[in-house]
């Protein structure tokens, strides 16, 4: 029998080829996954997680588990331990014991995410990281108008990018999806059932040219409509895209 543990964990996408393992790569996944076999003694440790971030992408709040064979004697003590060897641009924020039928991904019924950018032509250093530069004037009163749109369950796949993959069904459901603004900063914050293959930084995309006038916000429901992905969604970069919080 083995003990299924859960962490939050946090990291800065900057210096990763994103969360999933890749041969000659370096991941957030891989990065774990290497310590808890450290950790453990075992020569396999398996993190699963809520779902897979892109190289670049960031994170607040991914959730994670793994199996043990045997049970860690002091998780806070295990927690420090990760922490003290890893690099401090991952950071694992909790460690519990959780029964064996939880599981990160499948169990998850819900995430948020949020797109950072700013809206000016000099960007602070200590935001160069974590925001998509736009110096052209956004209109967010027009992203606004779009976002309230695209709230509802929908066929998403003209705002998702081509994995490739078969995939069956391309529906979801957005529960709330807000543009704020605070100063040069916007946000856009959107949270729903599950989301598709780069999806929110196609939603992202979108709303910036909603912002400086190249689509009008109706036009949300025409692409919607549509069924198909068109040059009208641009995929915004992923430096600006935080995981925020999984829903259980």
């Amino acid at each position: 029998m083995s003990t299924r543990y859960k962490m939050k964990i946090s990291y800065d996408g900057t210096n990763y080829a994103g969360w999933q393992v890749q041969p000659k790569h370096r991941t957030v996944q891989g990065e774990i996954e290497h310590l808890l076999r450290e950790m453990t003694g075992q020569k396999r440790v398996r993190l699963e997680s809520s779902g897979r971030t892109d190289t670049g992408v960031h994170a607040r709040a991914q959730v994670a588990h793994f199996d043990v064979k045997e049970p860690i004697k002091d998780a806070g003590y295990f927690q420090r331990g990760l922490n003290a060897q890893i690099d401090r641009d991952i950071r694992i924020l909790t460690l519990e014991k959780v029964s064996s039928d939880f599981h990160a991904r499948f169990s998850a019924v819900g995430k948020e995410y949020r797109y950072f950018i700013y809206n000016g032509m000099i960007v602070p250093p200590t935001k160069r990281l974590y925001r998509l530069q736009e110096g052209r004037a956004l209109d967010v009163d027009r992203m606004r108008a779009a976002a309230a749109l695209l709230v509802g369950t929908h066929d998403f796949a003209p705002f998702a990018a081509n994995r490739k993959v078969p995939i069956k069904d391309t529906v979801r459901t957005i529960h709330s999806c807000y543009v704020r603004k605070h100063g040069a900063d916007i946000t856009f914050e959107v949270q729903g059932n599950g989301f598709l293959y780069k999806m929110v930084r196609g939603l992202a995309g979108f709303l910036i040219h909603v912002g400086i006038g190249r689509l009008e916000p109706d036009s949300a429901i025409d692409i919607l409509e549509h069924g198909k992905r068109t040059a009208k969604v641009q995929t915004a970069q992923p430096h600006g895209l935080f995981l925020w919080k999984v829903f259980y």
